[in-house]
């Protein structure tokens, strides 16, 4: 009996072990970008971090966000890039401050032009802590020396891809989106037909009649000639002078083994997509934990009303004196308790029933079973964690991305937009009674939450696999369509049109010439019998 038992547990332990299989350990070198993005990545490294392998970040010394160390540091190396502390806060804050504040007040062109004038400042912030890492020789050294496995990075700006690139090693992308889908489309080859499939920055949805039609690929023009001329032009030739050869700042990005895009069918519209894009839309969602004491106990004190959270995102800090008390008077005419995240200055219109926080448990708390509604400025973040707790959303839309997302919301039923600029408040007062006492919002956004949970494998656990694939397999290059290797005219088969045109065109031509002469003999033929 004792051998037969311990046969028993031989077989155990073996089957263990077989399904275990090899621990795969690597080493990942991250290019992180700042904001929201950063907090998604970090998402992704931490469970990387968990499942053993280790990290190096090439960050500036004046990242916003980044962390030096997360909490795994024995596993995690920063390398920090000189950089001038104060341009790029004054600079993101002047970006914020143009869009709260300006915009409405001057003309259109004024704002745009300003908007052109920061993102060429972005660009050059970027070469310049480009320049720290690629032109410098004892760091680029000690890089290769490390032999990384994978670059993660995010082609919010350039440079990531440039640096694998010298490493000579694989990269992955994890991003939302580009302006005007012009990287994953023009770089990615990802299939865009502007029919159904809405560009950036326009707020239009996949069901577009003949005047948005118009207006979506006049804007993916614009936005490609945008990109082209203002933003890539420049990077083309520094892209070249870097790595000794003719290239271009696309082509470079399209060596791309996977791009990890942070949306998912709960959110985006149904539109092709191509092996190597994978779509892991909410992988920083994760269960509700408990709020703190204080908090929880204002949350209990709402009774059957419930509450609303309220956040503009961490980039908006303050509001105009004449914006905090508007919306400050709004939430006073709730009968639901308020938690607002705010820094500014406190209004004088705040209601007993609004209470104002530095921070928000802002998953924990959309995760609350008394929570009713939340306000947001419609972060890619912010709406994942509403929609994987199945609450309706008010969107205040702002700059940037955000207008997009909510019209995203919007078309699925579960939010109502509210107007920055023009809002007054009972529009707010108005919209938050809408998707509290309308049960169709509370229905869809609960709708949206059952397709988020109702997937085979979580996000997370999707995204970590494809990067340690890349890792495995030292890239993905059997996922990567063979357009990558055809010019523009080829990708849209224009000189195959241009040659089958010709074909008809000169067969038409034999054509209408043999039937012109046929013509001219047997008219020449009825001459002769009549004479």
């Amino acid at each position: 009996m004792k051998t037969t038992g311990s046969k028993k547990y031989l077989q155990l332990f073996l089957f263990q072990v077989v399904l275990l299989g090899p621990v795969f350990c690597g080493k990942i070198l991250v290019w992180p970008t700042e904001g929201s993005h950063w907090l998604n990545m970090n998402v992704i490294i931490q469970e990387l971090i968990r499942r053993g392998h280790s990290f190096t970040i090439l960050v500036s010394n004046a990242t916003l966000y980044i962390e030096p160390k997360p909490k795994a540091t024995e596993k995690f190396e920063t390398y920090y890039v000189p950089f001038t502390k104060d341009f790029p806060d004054s600079l993101i804050n002047e970006i914020v401050d143009l869009w709260l504040n300006n915009r409405p007040t001057q003309p259109i062109w004024k704002s745009a032009y300003k908007i052109a004038q920061n993102m060429l400042q972005m660009k050059n912030i970027t070469k310049i802590i480009c320049d720290g890492v690629v032109k410098n020789d004892a760091l680029m050294d000690r890089l290769k020396a490390s032999a990384f496995d994978v670059l993660l990075a995010d082609p919010l700006f350039p440079s990531g891809e440039l640096v694998a690139e010298k490493l000579g090693i694989p990269f992955v992308y994890t991003f939302r989106f580009s302006m005007g889908n012009t990287v994953e489309r023009l770089c990615g080859t990802l299939p865009a037909p502007p029919s159904y499939v809405p560009t950036t920055l326009t707020s239009l949805t996949d069901r577009m009649d003949f005047w948005e039609r118009l207006k979506n690929i006049l804007s993916y023009s614009w936005q490609d000639v945008l990109f082209h001329y203002l933003l890539w032009a420049s990077w083309d030739q520094y892209y070249s002078e870097v790595l000794g050869k003719p290239t271009t700042l696309c082509e470079t990005m399209g060596k791309a083994e996977i791009w990890l895009m942070r949306t998912y069918w709960d959110f985006e519209f149904p539109r092709p997509f191509l092996p190597n894009f994978e779509f892991v839309g909410g992988l920083h969602c994760q269960p509700a934990k408990p709020l703190p004491k204080e908090m929880e106990e204002f949350v209990q004190s709402s009774g059957e009303h419930g509450v609303i959270a309220f956040t503009l995102g961490s980039m908006v800090h303050s509001l105009s004196d004449e914006k905090s008390k508007l919306i400050a008077k709004a939430l006073s005419q709730l009968p639901q308790k308020v938690l607002w995240r705010y820094k500014g200055k406190k209004p004088e219109t705040l209601g007993s029933n609004t209470r104002i926080y530095d921070w928000l448990p802002q998953n924990d708390l959309l995760g609350h079973p008394l929570t009713k509604a939340f306000i947001t400025h419609g972060g890619t973040n912010g709406l994942y964690e509403a929609i994987y707790h199945g609450i309706p959303v008010v969107g205040i839309p702002m700059f940037a991305d955000q207008h997009d997302n909510i019209a995203h919301m919007v078309a699925k039923g579960a939010a109502v937009q509210v107007d920055f600029n023009t809002m007054k408040t009972q529009d707010l007062v108005d919209a938050l009674n809408t998707v509290i006492y309308n049960a169709t919002y509370k229905e869809n956004a609960l709708k949206l939450s059952k397709i988020q949970h109702d997937q085979p494998v979580k996000p997370l656990d999707r995204a970590v696999f494809w990067i340690e694939f890349v890792m495995r397999h030292k890239g993905a290059k059997h996922l990567r369509p063979a357009a990558h290797h055809l010019t523009w005219y080829q990708y849209h088969s224009l000189d195959v049109l241009a040659f089958l045109f010709t074909c008809t065109a000169t067969i038409v031509f034999i054509l209408f010439k043999c039937c012109l002469c046929c013509c001219r003999r047997c008219g020449r033929i009825a001459k002769r019998k009549k004479e």
